[in-house]
């Protein structure tokens, strides 16, 4: 699995990803299950909101091989502020609508 993972903008002066990576990394959570081994092709955020910019960055990741789209926590779940993004929905649509339905989604890390 080629994983490119995308965070809030608003999480990160706040959160390095160290939880993200570590569950990819071990393969808990939201990778529970994978058997294959788990590249990290890159790391951006959204952007800022809307969020308009997470859909070309995650382009950008398929075109450098990324097979999944990884949503961090901080957008869908809004770890670790406890507040999710309120345009996660709509994000997430416009990626999967973006980079097609072979590249597989994960809307959450832990």
């Amino acid at each position: 699995m080629k994983v490119g993972l995308i965070r809030c903008m608003q999480t990160e002066d706040m959160c390095p990803g160290t939880t993200c990576l570590k569950v990819m990394k071990e393969k808990k959570l939201a990778f529970e299950g994978i058997e294959e081994e788990i590249e990290v092709i890159g790391v951006n955020t959204c952007g800022g909101c809307p969020g308009k910019k997470a859909v070309t960055r995650a382009a950008e990741m398929v075109k450098r091989g990324a097979d999944t789209i990884v949503l961090a926590s901080c957008i869908k779940k809004g770890t670790p502020i406890g507040f999710a993004c309120p345009h996660a929905e709509k994000m997430e649509e416009a990626i999967k609508k973006r980079v097609g339905n072979d590249i597989k989604i994960i809307d959450y890390t832990h």
